[in-house]
């Protein structure tokens, strides 16, 4: 790679320091975003659905999430009781909002997602991938859909095991949320890293030997699109930003020889395993 390539050199080996890398990719994919006209495009048309679909989020969790919570637990009397209401209130928002955040827009831009990294490995250089057709675009859209149900499977799930952490008196609450927190980070990581790997027809498998091997890595890079959600503004580029960085870090990943080369074929024809 050449010392202008924004492909990050990423280590063999594991390293706790991994994790600050993980997260440097955001600012990687946002001056490459800024560099490149295609990108930029992509990405404000991604921003303009994304900010109705925030918008749309916010509105809901406003209106419904205190009746949904009421229907469970209703409002004690008690100011200590409400306290403890009202903290199970935002907390269950928050968490709420991000995995909203992960499934909402994902869905209404999946046809988006393989032409923002394909741009993003093209301005790479090398190995782009196969080459673009019609088949393989509609073939794209229908595995990209059906791959980010299925992952949206792992993340519900997950969550849901975790629900009974509410039970424990004063503290279950709080970590429901910083464990539900790190788990909806790590499948963010996958998120955005299958989708690369998807084009290329890797097998999920590879995924999550990527999520296993490199754990500190591909959370700093979770992370980091975790926080991006909250930044007002930025947050409705979060989608191609972490498309763009999870692109790199696949590229990364190949440069370092971390993974295998991809399987051959035709685009969008890769297995879910």
């Amino acid at each position: 790679m050449s010392p202008s390539s924004p492909v990050p050199t990423i280590a063999p080996e594991p390293r706790l320091s991994d994790f600050f890398q993980g997260l440097g990719l955001l600012g990687r994919a946002s001056g490459l975003i800024l560099r490149s006209r295609r990108l930029f495009a992509l990405s404000a048309l991604c921003a303009a659905v994304t900010a109705i679909a925030l918008v749309g989020l916010a509105w809901l969790l406003w209106n419904h999430a205190p009746r949904l919570l009421g229907s469970l637990w209703t409002l004690p009397d008690s100011w200590y009781g409400r306290g403890a209401w009202y903290t199970l209130l935002v907390l269950t928002s928050l968490v709420l909002w991000v995995v909203g955040a992960n499934i909402v827009p994902p869905l209404l831009l999946a046809p988006l997602q393989d032409p923002l990294s394909e741009v993003t490995e093209s301005l790479c250089g090398g190995d782009e991938g196969p080459p673009f057709s019609l088949a393989g675009f509609m073939r794209g859209i229908v595995t990209g859909v059906a791959h980010t149900l299925a992952r949206l499977f792992f993340l519900i799930a997950g969550l849901t095991l975790l629900l009974p952490l509410h039970l424990i008196p004063g503290v279950g609450s709080v970590l429901w949320t910083v464990l539900g927190g790190l788990w909806t980070m790590t499948w963010m990581a996958g998120e955005f890293l299958a989708a690369p790997m998807t084009r290329h027809l890797y097998p999920f498998a590879e995924v999550r030997r990527m999520l296993r091997e490199r754990r500190a890595l591909c959370l700093g890079l979770g992370a980091g699109v975790y926080v991006l959600l909250w930044l007002p503004i930025l947050n409705t580029f979060f989608l191609p930003v972490a498309i763009v960085a999870g692109t790199l870090l696949y590229r990364g990943m190949r440069q370092a020889g971390i993974l295998p080369p991809p399987p051959s074929g035709q685009a969008g024809g890769g297995a879910l395993k």
